[in-house]
């Protein structure tokens, strides 16, 4: 990984402990070891982070989604980032490949807070100089961070899992509307229709999705979401693809977090054929069929690139359309 002018000596890669096994897939794919950090709980329960390896003027990588107990592993985060700033790092990257503080990002009720603005603050506050994550829930949190970040997808990885397949009479599935555009993108990758449900959230785990926009009849549903939570929301959309004449349904996500009765829910579900989803979150233990492809070879990338002020964006080509090559520019030199 890397190419002329990655130094692995200059990289220093640590981790919190919401995901040890993504980061040292990482690091494997950087060349790197994992650095060692010490994570202590003082009686009184306050958390200490001290970093066991040299940080003094290296480019530092803290490996640390926000997945449950999301609370304890954000405080590590910013323990880590504050130590690395104390150990005088020339730089400091959050890796969170997931955000969950993404969902939320509106005032939809008076008096009520915005959690992925404030941890934004937070993270920036804490010291970070960069963050590097994937598939935020919404694209307009991206704008919550004063730092620089760089935004992956996860749909080329996930689009790579049914290539070379039998892909006739399928259709891509967006659970809402909101998700169509990201959806749009991953039918274009595998050349095939898209259709998406119309959704209204009524609770935090319980949704309402009273109809299908597109033709589902006679096809098999590829169901792509960004994230899956209690998988409430995606039981409501397989009941309507079955009523709107879908034959069966392949569910796909980045972020597999399938808390609650989520297991439960969609692993025996006659109606779904398969469930994949990426390692940017642990897996749960008692689902041995569940498909998981690495996203750390794109995460490994991305860390090379930023270490060697390369482009990030252009890990996007081929796979995200607004990547693609740019539009003709304005006549500006026609101009009187």
């Amino acid at each position: 990984m890397g190419g002329d002018g990655f130094e692995v000596n200059d990289v220093v890669v640590f981790s919190g402990s919401a995901h040890l096994e993504l980061a040292d897939r990482i690091c494997t794919h950087l060349g790197v070891t994992r650095s060692p950090a010490d994570i202590k709980r003082f009686s009184n329960d306050c958390l200490q982070a001290q970093l066991l390896a040299n940080c003094r003027q290296r480019d530092v990588y803290i490996v640390q989604p926000l997945v449950p107990p999301t609370q304890e592993h954000l405080m590590e985060l910013l323990l880590m980032i504050d130590a690395a700033r104390g150990a005088s790092a020339a730089q400091i990257t959050a890796v969170m490949p997931h955000y969950a503080y993404a969902r939320s990002d509106k005032k939809d009720a008076s008096r009520i807070s915005l959690g992925g603005r404030l941890v934004a603050d937070l993270i920036a506050t804490a010291g970070c100089h960069r963050v590097l994550t994937m598939a935020l829930h919404a694209p307009q949190v991206h704008g919550f961070f004063s730092t620089p970040v760089d935004h992956l997808t996860a749909i080329g990885v996930l689009a790579d899992h049914f290539r070379g397949t039998d892909l006739s009479g399928s259709i891509v599935v967006s659970p809402d509307l909101g998700n169509a555009k990201v959806a749009t993108q991953f039918a274009r990758l595998l050349g095939l229709p898209v259709a998406a449900g119309s959704k209204q959230r009524v609770a935090d785990d319980r949704v309402v999705i009273d109809a299908i926009v597109g033709d589902v009849a006679g096809r098999r549903a590829i169901v792509l979401d960004d994230e899956i939570a209690t998988g409430g929301s995606m039981v409501e959309l397989i009941d309507r693809l079955q009523e709107a004449g879908a034959t069966e349904a392949a569910i796909v996500c980045t972020h597999g977090l399938f808390a609650g009765k989520a297991v439960e829910r969609l692993r025996g579900h006659p109606f779904v054929t398969e469930v994949v989803t990426t390692d940017t979150v642990p897996p749960p233990d008692d689902w041995p069929e569940l498909t998981v492809r690495s996203v750390s070879a794109l995460f490994a990338e991305a860390i090379s690139r930023i270490h060697q002020g390369r482009s990030v964006s252009s890990l996007f080509e081929g796979v995200d359309p607004t990547h693609a090559p740019p539009q003709p520019r304005l006549p500006f030199d026609t101009l009187p």
